[in-house]
């Protein structure tokens, strides 16, 4: 079936904030005394609803976390991003080949998407088309939140390809029975194909593997 909808993920995919937003939750949960290393935080919270997160480092600390430690971690992850949040090499040149409807889907809450979008200067391509977990309760790797994002497109899901960074999108995308492409880097390829995506490893093959799709 050919793809009449692409549904980007945010984080990872079309900017590069999974390094930045987590180099931020190193800073902090080292300031509160848990020390991981960036590579490890990475592997840990990929795609994960902020609420997982809370819980895992709870666990790790053995005590509970301060009652505005989220309301800090967003507002330091807010700041960073202002400061040295890009786009993901290539997303601009593909979006630009990219004759068919677009819209993006994210574990995030509406602001942070908004704010990742605005100032990596992505925003004006998604304006009105941005759909996230916290509008509809529903976190990958459920597919509530794609197929909601399909429904307000009015596209069906077989004619639906998503493309995603993590397991859990991925996921998730494959139970909205929807195409799954799955950007990474050749040492994580095996986990997103053994999930169901068709990985890739750069934005500007993605135009040429849609019109395949």
């Amino acid at each position: 079936m050919l793809t009449e909808l692409v549904i980007f993920d945010c984080d990872g995919v079309l900017v590069n904030s999974e390094t930045l937003s987590n180099h931020v939750l190193v800073q902090f949960l080292a300031e509160l005394g848990l020390t991981l290393k960036l590579k490890e935080a990475i592997s840990l919270f990929k795609g994960c609803k902020m609420a997982d997160c809370v819980a895992v480092i709870e666990q790790r600390l053995g005590r509970m976390m301060p009652l505005d430690f989220v309301t800090q971690l967003r507002e330091r992850t807010a700041e960073a991003f202002e400061r040295e949040l890009l786009s993901v090499e290539g997303i601009e040149a593909s979006l630009d080949k990219i004759n068919l409807p677009v819209c993006v889907a994210s574990s995030g809450p509406p602001e942070k998407i908004k704010l990742a979008l605005r100032v990596t200067n992505l925003l004006p391509r998604f304006e009105g088309r941005i759909f996230s977990s916290y509008e509809i309760g529903s976190w990958k790797p459920a597919p509530d939140l794609f197929l909601h994002a399909a429904k307000n497109m009015g596209v069906q899901a077989p004619y639906c390809t998503v493309v995603e960074d993590s397991v859990l999108g991925v996921r998730a995308g494959v139970a909205a029975g929807m195409k799954v492409l799955g950007y990474t880097n050749p040492s994580e390829a095996t986990s997103l194909e053994d999930y169901g995506a068709r990985v890739f490893y750069s934005m500007y093959q993605l135009p040429s593997l849609l019109s395949q799709h």
